[in-house]
């Protein structure tokens, strides 16, 4: 089984040693369980939703059975309207939707920067389409990072530009990404298991640090 994990740096992995970034720590996890699933590695650096959307069409290429999707983090960077942010994420999910994929859908929690009616916006945008489209859902990309509910805890598991994770954060949060998907629909299931039963797997096609995003885009600059 191969999915797609279409995100920014944060699924890249900026900063970090090839081996320590979110993709290929979880593909070890993956490995460790002996899963048969290959992951490949589309976060791109500085990519907000809208080059998620520009880029998803020749992502999803025929040999990939599901996605992870995680994008929004330069969108909340620079302020654009959670509207827009939402209807990219929507296009996104539509495509993955006309080819029969499931979907994980990894959301963000906005500070309180551009005011309370921007955070609810931003807020809402992905529980609300991960019950529109079924999606597996994990609540928030970073939250494993703060513990005990603790933001300030977060500190030492981020790099020096305190917004990107350092590899002991990643781990944390590949550790903790089973146990936080949050809302997951009847419907996710009932799909993922059609989608399953479609697809003839022909052996491990796993590559121990995950395959990278062969045919993307450069990378963009240091934010999210």
């Amino acid at each position: 089984m191969t999915i797609v994990a279409l995100g920014d740096s944060l699924t890249q992995g900026y900063g970090l040693p090839e081996a320590e970034g979110f993709v290929p720590q979880m593909q070890d996890w993956l490995d460790a369980r002996d899963a048969e699933v290959e992951l490949v590695n589309a976060g791109v650096s500085g990519d907000t939703t809208a080059g998620g959307l520009a880029r998803v069409e020749w992502s999803l290429t025929p040999e990939v059975d599901g996605m992870i999707l995680a994008l929004g983090g330069n969108d909340l960077l620079r302020g654009i309207d959670p509207a827009v942010s939402r209807e990219n994420l929507r296009g996104i999910l539509e495509a993955a939707e006309a080819r029969d994929l499931p979907v994980l859908l990894v959301g963000l929690e906005a500070t309180g920067n551009y005011g309370p009616d921007y955070k609810a916006a931003f807020d809402a945008m992905y529980p609300d389409l991960a019950r529109s489209y079924d999606t597996l859902y994990a609540e928030n990309f970073l939250a494993p990072l703060s513990e005990d509910g603790d933001p300030a805890a977060a500190r030492r598991f981020l790099q020096a530009d305190g917004i990107h994770p350092n590899a002991e954060g990643v781990a944390r949060i590949v550790a903790a990404r089973p146990h936080r998907r949050g809302a997951r629909p009847e419907g996710a299931r009932a799909r993922r298991g059609r989608a399953r039963g479609r697809r003839r797997l022909t052996g491990r096609r796993r590559r121990r640090r995950g395959r990278p995003y062969e045919n993307g885009p450069p990378e963009g600059g240091p934010s999210g």
